[in-house]
């Protein structure tokens, strides 16, 4: 086998003893294998991480596993082992600063009690809770308690109009609160050392990476599936993914130029031609962009404001993924 990476990697321990490891990655006929070799006191312990023809895959598995390492304490001895320069001090540093310290120092019961707040306002305003305050802002007015909207727009996440709008009553749950520690919060950055904060930004790409290696299996089964001319259930079945993820997954493979005519044709039997014809048409007044005018001019405004609707918006995805497809020949074509 040809090694064509290799990187060593510190970690120090108990009494600042350094414990060493290396990552490594070889060729040998078009296989490629990835592993972790790391010291301990019987020797040598090897793990491989990956054995298999894919290079993309292979990238997918190792900016993960890297990532779980670097989030444990291990450091590379020479710079290289990712594509990208890490600097603690650049733009956007100081938000992710106030991140981790609130992530590193809950405070539970109020937190507890702003997301309590935020289902109450999602069912009242019909919106998703996200779209009202993230997980992460929540926890960050839970712990750093603003007591002004001066204040609150101090934290990241927090501009004009989400102040102008929630600010009121996200600032009667903090007021009651006793607050140890005063704004300008410029003292998050004294109290968070170098390390602590790095490891945690590894643990961060750790999740970002899993979620990309996740969604590159998912990919590729649905790639296979296609391939084997499966059906958009047994898709479901072979990735674990719910209908409507995977039918948008078609229309990125479709964009990309696979081909998914035959699976579109065969989902879309049970559907009458008028009413494809229908929803042909209402793409062609309205546009493509937006899915729920055509649902409403294909089925009226009652239909389309009743429950149980993910059949006909699948439907209606699926004739998109034909749609444009025959834009893009015209559009070629003149």
């Amino acid at each position: 086998m040809r090694i064509v990476f290799l990187n060593s990697l510190e970690k120090k321990g108990p009494e600042s003893m350094m414990k060493g490891a290396q990552i490594w990655i070889g060729e040998e006929e078009g296989q490629w294998r990835m592993g972790w070799n790391e010291l301990i006191a019987e020797g040598q312990q090897e793990e491989l991480w990956y054995e298999g023809g894919s290079w993309s895959e292979m990238l997918h598995v190792y900016r993960h596993r890297l990532a779980i390492k670097l989030g444990e304490g291990f450091r590379p001895v020479m710079e290289g082992i990712w594509d990208e320069k890490e600097d603690l001090t650049g733009r956007g540093m100081a938000g992710q600063k106030l991140i981790c310290y609130s992530e590193m120092n809950g405070n539970e019961p109020l937190y507890g009690e702003l997301c309590a707040w935020r289902r109450r306002k999602a069912a009242a305003d019909r919106k998703a809770p996200y779209m009202i305050a993230s997980n992460r802002l929540l926890r960050m007015i839970s712990v750093f308690l603003p007591k002004t909207v001066e204040e609150l727009m101090q934290l990241p996440g927090v501009g004009e109009n989400k102040a102008s709008e929630y600010g009121a009553e996200l600032l009667e749950i903090t007021q009651p609160a006793e607050r140890l520690r005063e704004f300008p919060l410029d003292w998050v950055n004294r109290e968070i050392d170098n390390e602590t904060f790095r490891s945690w930004l590894y643990k961060q790409k750790e999740a970002k990476f899993r979620a990309e290696m996740e969604k590159f299996s998912i990919r590729r089964s649905v790639l296979e599936s296609l391939a084997e001319g499966l059906n958009v259930s047994d898709i479901c079945t072979r990735a674990g993914i719910e209908r409507r993820e995977a039918v948008e997954f078609l229309e990125t493979l479709e964009r990309e130029g696979y081909d998914t005519d035959p699976l579109v044709s065969s989902e879309l039997q049970e559907m009458p031609e008028a009413e494809q014809t229908a929803v042909w048409q209402a793409y062609e007044e309205l546009g493509d962009h937006l899915l729920k005018p055509v649902l409403q001019k294909v089925y009226g405004i009652e239909v389309a404001e009743a429950g149980n609707l993910d059949v006909l918006y699948e439907r209606l995805r699926l004739i998109r993924i034909r749609y444009r497809r025959h834009q893009d020949v015209a559009q070629s074509a003149s």
